[in-house]
């Protein structure tokens, strides 16, 4: 075995072990989803996860959109048994982290039924963990103090799982930048949401004013006209009330 792997080049080995690495990573790594979910006025959304126990639950939500600035909705966390676990009343976002003891469907829920016309755009990301996993390749590093006493062919395995060890940390921190950057975008959609919503207002308040503004106009050059005006009826009504 020691010999087929010293025989490749050093490109080649470097990609095998990284495909293996990553392969050996996402076999038992977190599980993590993202989604966009809109939630109807006077409708409440659930989703349902199954989580087993001894892992944790990492929840973030957050209103990107909601109509005329309303950005908030409510939040419920309930176990397998129907026990709350979290709730949050008429917030635009927040971060929940639940360490869980009984195994079973979780239960997620956006609650919009507060709100009688304003359908509401949220943004969530679901981390479901074992404690201690993103650890698991910094306590594996530390194994190796001492290289005393071993073989050649020992010398060589011990650095070859080095090399995976560090592989799968990198995988874990670009996973992390990646939920980040994630984020992020949900906070700019969020202010643009915002910022389209308020130049719509900005619009609508300032087409009403220039209609008032050219309607007033034109009424008051039609009164002066009808004062001056001697053959019309208007300046007959002018004269009756003594104008």
């Amino acid at each position: 075995m020691q010999a087929m792997w010293r025989g490749m080049p050093a490109q080649l080995l470097l990609l095998l072990v990284a495909g293996l690495v990553l392969l050996g990573v996402q076999d038992s790594q977190a599980y993590d989803k993202e989604m966009t979910v809109y939630v109807d006025a006077g409708k409440t959304e659930c989703l349902y996860h199954t989580v087993k126990l001894g892992e944790s639950i990492d929840f973030e939500y957050q209103v990107i959109d909601g109509g005329h600035g309303d950005l908030d909705i409510s939040f419920t966390l309930l176990d397998p048994i129907g026990l709350v676990i979290v709730s949050d009343f008429k917030k635009p976002e927040n971060i929940h982290r639940h360490e869980v003891a009984k195994e079973g469907d979780y239960r997620f829920c956006f609650d919009n039924s507060f709100s009688m016309f304003n359908r509401k755009t949220v943004f969530f990301e679901l981390i479901v963990e074992r404690e201690g996993e993103e650890l698991r390749g910094d306590t594996q590093w530390n194994e190796v103090d001492e290289l005393a006493g071993l073989s050649r062919d020992e010398y060589y395995d011990m650095k070859v799982q080095d090399i995976m060890d560090f592989i799968g940390r990198i995988r874990l921190q670009l996973n992390k930048a990646r939920q980040l950057q994630d984020v992020l975008r949900s906070h700019e959609a969020r202010d643009r949401n915002l910022a389209e919503s308020n130049f719509q207002k900005v619009n609508h308040w300032s087409m009403l004013q220039i209609s008032a503004m050219i309607g007033v106009g034109i009424i008051q050059v039609f009164m002066l006209r009808s004062i001056f005006a001697t053959g019309g009826r208007m300046h007959n009504l002018w004269r009756k009330l003594g104008i």
